[in-house]
């Protein structure tokens, strides 16, 4: 029978398949579990430019782990999962990052109603909470101040405090869960000279910690005195190391050339269309066995592109 097609704008839920009982004398392994991922569905081309689609024609979903085909059991839209988004900045950034203070608060009230908003500053070898999770938006906002851009607070990685908020996950419901890291995503644990993306031991951690709890990490590169004065190779580090987090957990790396960005604007609209359009898929797995598992998410409409996390340890 051919699938029906449909549009994201409005995304039935599939049937869950129906499970028989185990016999009480012995109960049988399970085959089969359950894994949720946020992914954001949007036509190719709409970031770059003004379109915004209303509809998004996604036809069929198809989601792939280790190359097999799963049943997909549920979509949860922005309705029906509300949205819980931590940011953490850093607070060795340039004073161009002040700059932003207030379009960044203008974006936190302009939330969707009902999102869970925290914000925290990395700072030396800690995490500064300045506001635990609240659906008050305009206290969120208000816990946005200037950075003191002082070299003498840098963090030695600021992965570690995506570690960290990632456990302040735990305590909130099940939903759609997201962070945006503002920073210059350059670990330093081994000298400068080290810093490459594939050598942070803190950034495979902080990958796996979000891929664990489902949270997608969305970055926006901005400078510290510490890349300014290191140069290109350091920035490229920076950058690339921010890019990898974003790729990996189903997030999205934001640049602007490797200068400090102008305005933080245009990040924040394709930001707003790509948490807009971010659902909580939930699809049964039949891979029983320990290890990392490769999730591939796709439409069979070939105009749409879909940002998910790349696997999973299990």
């Amino acid at each position: 029978m051919k699938a029906k097609s449909f549009g994201i704008a409005i995304v039935p839920l599939f049937v869950l398949a129906a499970f028989g009982i185990g016999s009480a004398q012995k109960v049988p392994k399970p085959t089969v579990r359950t894994v949720s991922i946020p992914i954001s569905i949007y036509i190719k081309g709409e970031l770059a430019g003004d379109r915004r689609e209303e509809i998004v024609p996604v036809d069929r979903l198809i989601v792939l782990e280790d190359k097999m085909e799963q049943q997909i059991l549920s979509i949860r839209s922005i309705d029906e999962a509300p949205m819980a988004l931590a940011f953490i900045i850093q607070e060795d950034l340039t004073p161009n990052f002040n700059l932003q203070i207030k379009d960044l608060k203008e974006f936190i009230t302009r939330l969707p109603r009902g999102t869970r908003v925290m914000v925290a500053y990395s700072r030396g070898g800690t995490t500064q909470i300045a506001q635990k999770f609240t659906t008050d938006l305009t206290r969120a906002a208000a816990a946005i101040r200037p950075v003191a851009s002082s070299i003498a607070l840098s963090p030695r990685t600021p992965f570690d405090a995506v570690s960290e908020v990632l456990n302040r996950f735990d305590a909130l419901p099940a939903g759609r869960r997201a962070i945006l890291l503002v920073s210059d995503g350059l670990d330093i644990s081994n000298g400068i000279g080290e810093s490459a993306p594939t050598q942070s031991v803190a950034l495979d951690r902080a990958i796996l910690a979000a891929q664990r709890r489902s949270v997608a990490v969305f970055t926006i590169y901005s400078p510290t005195e510490i890349t300014e004065r290191a140069g290109p190779q350091a920035i490229l580090n920076g950058q690339s190391s921010l890019l990898r987090l974003s790729a990996e957990t189903g997030g999205r790396a934001f640049f602007q050339g490797n200068i400090a960005p102008i305005s933080f604007v245009p990040f924040f609209k394709d930001l707003s269309l790509l948490l807009n359009r971010q659902f909580l898929l939930t699809y049964l797995s039949t891979n029983m066995k320990r290890g990392y598992h490769r999730v591939e998410v796709r439409s069979t409409n070939p105009a749409v592109r879909i940002d998910h996390p790349k696997g999973y340890y299990y």
